[in-house]
């Protein structure tokens, strides 16, 4: 559902790899540190290090919001849908297949919030702000799976309302970033409730609406910027 190419993170000192996310307080780099992940060594070790950064999230309680807001989402899409007259069959949860598809997703994941959280999150903060920057990625992000939507002949409509979604989740991913220390772990585990629910959702993801879900992570995105501010997502508002 989600899968795009990775961009390892370009820093090349393994043993700073708790500053490897720092980008979003310290942006300017050596150029020649693109090119790091070029190099056998250096590379393998810096993609490790981003890849499976989950020391990064000191505050545990935020694995609540990162492992459970997809699920709430849905479940609330799923009601909207019944109270409107939709008849959405109740879901299937196989225990088997779950635990498989998570790991499945969970891997793709990984290598795409590599380039999209990893490497391109805390440069495009350093330009635009946290709120800027999730709705570059989102566009990014959107725009990868055009090809792929078309091809599946998803209207117009559908895709402009899945594009509101994508926008608004990755709003939300920034703001998850930003709190769980510049993790691409958090992210990717984010990443993966969102693959993960949407093919559990009934049946196999056909009766999924992206209006309905989409407005619904608007005004989840909308509140996260209301509350923590849009230049980080990372700042209560003073009362």
């Amino acid at each position: 559902h989600h899968f795009a190419p990775a961009y390892p993170h370009p820093h090349p000192h393994p043993h700073r790899a708790d500053q490897l996310g720092s980008s979003i307080r310290r942006p300017s780099e050596p150029r020649h540190h693109t090119w790091c992940w070029l190099t056998p060594v250096c590379g393998q070790r810096a993609v490790l290090a981003r890849l499976f950064d989950a020391r990064r999230i000191t505050a545990k309680g935020w694995y609540g919001p990162v492992l459970f807001t997809m699920p709430v989402v849905m479940a609330l899409s799923f009601a909207v849908q019944r109270l409107a007259g939709t008849a959405v069959p109740p879901p299937r949860l196989a225990l088997v297949s779950m635990p498989v598809l998570s790991v499945l997703f969970f891997a793709g994941a990984l290598g795409e919030e590599l380039g999209w959280s990893g490497y391109a999150a805390g440069r495009l903060q350093a330009r635009w702000g946290a709120l800027g920057a999730g709705l570059v990625l989102g566009a990014f992000w959107a725009a990868y799976h055009y090809p792929g939507l078309v091809q599946a002949h998803r209207g117009a409509a559908w895709i402009a309302w899945w594009t509101l979604g994508t926008l608004a989740a990755r709003v939300i991913m920034v703001w998850l970033y930003n709190h769980t220390g510049g993790s691409v772990f958090a992210a990717a585990l984010f990443h993966t409730t969102i693959n993960v629910t949407w093919q559990l959702y009934p049946v196999d993801g056909s009766y999924y609406d992206p209006r309905v879900t989409g407005l619904i992570l608007a005004a989840v995105a909308l509140l996260v910027t209301i509350i923590w501010g849009p230049r980080s997502l990372s700042r209560r508002i003073a009362a």
